[in-house]
């Protein structure tokens, strides 16, 4: 059992009785970086994460697998006492939370997506980059956000395939991330948007290796801003975080203690 603060890790099976509760999960660790600042938004709400480690990373999954997965997860998350749902994944949000939002169409979902406007926002010459999985970037809602956001802009999009792999594994980073940003900074950009919940974990290494002058955008404070928009406190909820993974316990505590600060 991990004790941060008031999180407790614990296998997915193992369910004590369920309270109102602001459920999140993402195929793996990314979406801790979002956990985090909810927990910062939201200090008193009782909050479950549920890795689904067990299937990462979705970004090298088909979609029909990803959905699969994130009704599962969300079924799991319901039968816990989620009454707000946060897809803490990009691919996720991209492929699965429309078809999420109309067959739970009483509970509030929250997605994660690129930062183009606010990318764009930060631009002096309205040219971007977005770094994201395979999966995220070849989806019709990355595809209908930037035609939105963007139309008159340059909008690099850049995949990273096994990236979010590599982080959630621990493994040796450095090659990978040379090439992609040796791609993005071809592309001439000055914001980079980073469209995966993995990567504000790797956020030093990334700003290392662009170009001088091009600036890094995370969006998890703005997901947080919309959850704490969003949530309604029932009465008698005990404040806390319980995490949960459908891998190794012992992974994700090891993350969870190096990169949470409750």
């Amino acid at each position: 059992m991990l004790q941060c603060g008031k999180a407790r890790l614990r296998a997915p099976m193992d369910i004590e009785p369920s309270q109102p509760c602001i459920g999140v999960f993402d195929s793996g660790v990314g979406g801790l970086s979002v956990l985090r600042s909810i927990r910062r938004a939201l200090p008193a709400a009782p909050l479950r994460y549920l890795a689904d480690a067990a299937f990462a990373p979705y970004g090298e999954r088909s979609d029909e697998a990803i959905l699969e997965r994130s009704r599962h997860l969300v079924a799991q998350l319901l039968s816990q006492g989620a009454t707000l749902i946060v897809v803490a994944c990009n691919t996720a949000t991209a492929v699965a939370i429309d078809t999420l939002r109309r067959e739970h169409p009483h509970v509030p979902f929250v997605g994660v997506e690129p930062g183009v406007r606010p990318a764009l926002a930060l631009s002096r010459r309205r040219r971007i980059a977005v770094m994201a999985t395979e999966a995220t970037l070849r989806s019709e809602r990355f595809a209908a956000l930037v035609q939105r956001e963007a139309a008159a802009a340059f909008v690099h999009a850049q995949p990273c395939p096994g990236l979010a792999a590599a982080i959630e594994r621990d493994l040796p980073l450095q090659a990978m991330l040379e090439g992609f940003c040796a791609e993005v900074n071809a592309a001439d950009v000055d914001v980079v948007t980073l469209g995966c919940t993995h990567y504000p974990f790797v956020r030093t290494q990334i700003e290392a290796r662009l170009g001088p002058g091009t600036a890094l955008l995370d969006t998890a404070d703005a997901v947080a801003a919309q959850v704490a928009r969003l949530w309604r406190e029932a009465p008698d909820t005990e404040p806390g975080c319980r995490l949960e993974t459908t891998g190794d316990p012992a992974a994700l505590r090891a993350f969870a203690a190096r990169w949470l600060a409750f």
